[in-house]
């Protein structure tokens, strides 16, 4: 009897070890499961950024604002009869007296 008892719990460890480190066990199912979570939150943030550009692209569509905001600070562009200052951060020490 007590070698039937110990036959059946070697059996029955032989029989549980591939559902915690084999393939498709409990380890890797936990690294889907982060892998998972990592990538639910990627997806999160890529939603927000097309969000933004579809926003953007509506706007440059329906209104002449954004293209000349654009226009002015990525360019540098500036309108007719408008006067443009440039002014600089840092004073430079070749200024003669």
């Amino acid at each position: 009897m007590k070698i039937l008892t110990i036959t059946l719990g070697l059996l029955l460890l032989l029989i549980q070890y591939p559902l915690w480190f084999g393939k498709g066990g409990w380890r890797e199912v936990m690294n889907y499961r982060d892998a998972l979570n990592t990538q639910i939150e990627k997806n999160i943030e890529g939603r927000a950024v097309n969000s933004q550009i579809k926003v953007e692209v509506v706007d440059l569509k329906t209104g002449l604002d954004e293209i000349e905001e654009s226009a002015r600070s990525d360019l540098g562009m500036i309108k007719e009869g408008e006067v443009f200052f440039k002014t600089l951060d840092k004073p430079s020490n070749n200024v003669s007296k």
